[in-house]
């Protein structure tokens, strides 16, 4: 399982120098995302998210994100909460 730790301010800049290595991780097996720290989520971090479980699923693969309490509020307010943070791959 490769693990990848997301920092603290996921502004667009860091989305885009996260998809290659979360690209790469989800071809090699499951994925575990660190967003325990995370403190400042946007929408392009939702949208990176909300894309690497669906895609992980598509492969038969799972995708677990650890949330921060901002980010599990930020996907509360868009109802993404059940996609991103329960079950495997959802």
């Amino acid at each position: 399982m490769t693990e990848i730790t997301l920092p603290a301010r996921c502004d667009r800049q860091a989305i885009v120098q996260l998809v290659d290595p979360l690209v790469q991780a989800l071809g090699m097996g499951p994925v575990t995302l660190d967003a325990s720290q995370v403190a400042k989520p946007g929408q392009a971090l939702l949208q990176l998210l909300l894309s690497a479980r669906k895609t992980a699923r598509e492969m038969g693969q799972s995708c677990r994100i650890t949330p921060s309490e901002a980010l599990r509020e930020m996907a509360a307010m868009v109802g993404a909460e059940t996609a991103l943070f329960e079950g495997e791959a959802a």
